[in-house]
C-alpha cells in the first residue's frame, strides 16, 4: 500500500523515525541500523516501508534498504516471529550477515538477539534456509565456477558471494577444502580464512 517515503526527518530515536511528506508526518518503526542510516532532523531521507494491519493496531515499518525490508518480510512469515522481534534481529544483524547465519545453519547466533530463544532461532533457520538458498542461487550460482566436487562447494561459493566476497576470493579459500565437508562447515572455515586475510 505504501511502498516508500521520501521527505524531511522531523523526529528520530533509536527505534522510530518520523518522515514528513506533503505536510503529513509518518511515524515509522525502524531497526537501530536504519535509525543510524537516516539523516539528522531536518535532513531529507527515504525509507522503504511495510504497513501491517492487526486487530489491535496499524503500524508502519521503515527500512534503509530493500534488502532489509525483504529480511523483515521473511522473518515475519515465520511462525511465532512478529514485527518487533524481526526489527530486533535486524538491529543486531545486517541482511548479508543474516543470510550467512541462515545459509550456514548457525541458529545459535540468533539467540544473541533479545527475545529470541533457542527454539525460535531453530525455527527461523529451518523455515528460511530454502528461501535464502533460492535467492542466493538465482543471483550467484550462474556466476559461480563449476567445481568437480559438486553441490556443497557450489552452495558455499554462492553463500560467500551473497555476503559480498568476490568470486575469486571465495574460490581461493574453497579450492583447498575437502569437497565431502558439509557446506555450512566450508562457509565457517572460509570466513575464518577470509577474516585472517583481511587482518593481515
Amino acid at each position: 500500500m505504501i511502498d516508500s517515503l521520501r521527505g524531511s526527518v522531523i523526529y528520530k530515536e533509536p527505534s522510530l523515525a518520523v518522515i514528513e511528506c506533503g505536510g503529513v508526518g509518518y511515524a515509522c518503526r525502524v531497526s537501530t541500523q536504519t535509525a543510524a542510516a537516516v539523516g539528522a532532523v531536518d535532513e531529507q531521507a527515504m525509507l522503504f516501508t511495510r504497513l501491517t494491519v492487526r486487530e489491535d493496531e496499524i503500524a508502519l515499518y521503515g527500512f534503509a534498504t530493500r534488502a532489509e525490508r525483504s529480511v523483515f518480510d521473511q522473518l515475519t512469515g515465520v511462525s511465532g516471529v512478529g514485527p518487533k522481534m524481526a526489527l530486533a534481529v535486524l538491529s543486531d544483524f545486517t541482511p548479508d550477515r543474516f543470510a550467512l547465519i541462515v545459509a550456514s545453519g548457525d541458529h545459535k547466533a540468533l539467540t544473541k538477539t533479545k527475545g529470541v530463544g533457542g527454539k525460535t532461532a531453530q525455527r527461523i533457520v529451518l523455515e528460511l534456509k530454502d528461501k535464502v538458498a533460492k535467492s542466493v542461487s538465482a543471483e550467484s550460482f550462474s556466476a559461480a565456477p563449476v567445481f568437480a566436487g559438486g553441490g556443497n562447494l557450489e552452495e558455499a561459493m554462492a553463500a560467500l558471494q551473497v555476503l559480498g566476497y568476490s568470486q575469486s576470493e571465495a574460490a581461493g579459500v574453497l579450492a583447498g577444502m575437502d569437497p565431502a565437508l558439509p557446506s555450512s562447515e566450508m562457509i565457517r572455515q572460509a570466513l575464518m580464512l577470509l577474516g585472517k586475510n583481511l587482518l593481515g
